[in-house]
């Protein structure tokens, strides 16, 4: 298997992986705050027992100063947490309107930091996806947004930087990092979230919720990351927008809106566009005896 194909496959599944959030979220009656934290602590402890299973992972050989990693676990705590409290504050669709611009705030830091050239093909299927985002969101934005937006492009930004930096430094281990950021996050939950313990099932919900998709999924994605470029990886993530919906409209029967079934549509033909037109056939950035 090619390292190409091997990256776009490990963000397919953790993109798919990070759509279901939608159906963990309607199966738990906790506040936002108890349940970002709840999954932030399950998902470090899984990713604790991947760093104790496998204590080289995601790394090629070679050193990283250790300063980095409180510093990207700050920036992935920061984008976990930027996440939950624009929800907070704002809707859903101006979120992931901001978060539609991942492809170009990561392929420009790459551009900055690693001159990493775009392609024209990423710019085009970029521009097309993010058309389909803004037609899912409106043009609804009010002012009382603000902050909310302000918190959203926050996590775009924190998290298209933890995505050019697995790239950047090959020797950097993403589960430490990952899991680094999920404890940060827990302790910046703790004066917000209830501290009354959950059911047995709201539980046992939390811990698969926060295993799979912020622990198992932000290091796949990162590992992936590492052997395409960074815009075609946030390019693939965004087939979140489109899946999210899907999943809640199939298990709970909510009816998406006509603008959300139209940009999804979109966002989909512009991502597998992209993947057909000739990431399978690019040369490989370096092979998987280096993983």
């Amino acid at each position: 298997m090619q390292a190409r194909t091997y990256g776009t496959l490990l963000v397919s599944i953790a993109t798919i992986m990070w759509s279901t959030a939608g159906l963990f979220v309607r199966a738990l009656d906790l506040d936002v705050w108890t349940v970002l934290g709840w999954r932030s602590l399950f998902g470090g402890l899984a990713l604790v027992i991947i760093i104790f299973a496998k204590k080289r992972i995601s790394a090629e050989a070679g050193k990283v100063s250790l300063y980095l990693y409180p510093l990207f676990g700050l920036m992935a705590a920061i984008s976990m947490y930027g996440y939950i409290g624009a929800l907070k504050l704002t809707t859903v669709a101006n979120v992931l309107a901001i978060y539609a611009t991942v492809p170009f705030v990561a392929a420009a830091i790459a551009y900055l930091w690693m001159r990493e050239k775009i392609s024209r093909r990423v710019l085009i299927a970029s521009l097309i996806a993010f058309v389909g985002v803004l037609i899912v969101a409106g043009f609804s934005a009010r002012p009382q947004d603000i902050a909310g937006n302000a918190l959203a492009f926050l996590m775009t930004l924190t998290f298209s930087v933890l995505l050019v930096a697995a790239r950047r430094y090959p020797a950097l281990r993403l589960a430490p990092v990952n899991a680094l950021g999920s404890g940060f996050c827990v302790l910046l939950c703790l004066p917000l979230m209830s501290h009354v313990m959950p059911s047995p099932q709201e539980i046992l919900v939390l811990a698969l919720f926060g295993s799979t998709t912020s622990g198992i999924a932000y290091l796949l994605f990162m590992t992936g990351g590492r052997y395409i470029p960074s815009s075609e990886a946030g390019l693939i993530g965004l087939l979140d927008v489109v899946l999210g919906p899907l999943w809640v409209w199939l298990i709970f029967s909510e009816t998406p809106a006509l603008s959300t079934i139209i940009g999804g549509a979109i966002i989909l033909i512009s991502v597998f566009w992209y993947l057909w037109s000739g990431v399978r056939g690019a040369p490989p950035r370096r092979t998987l005896k280096n993983v």
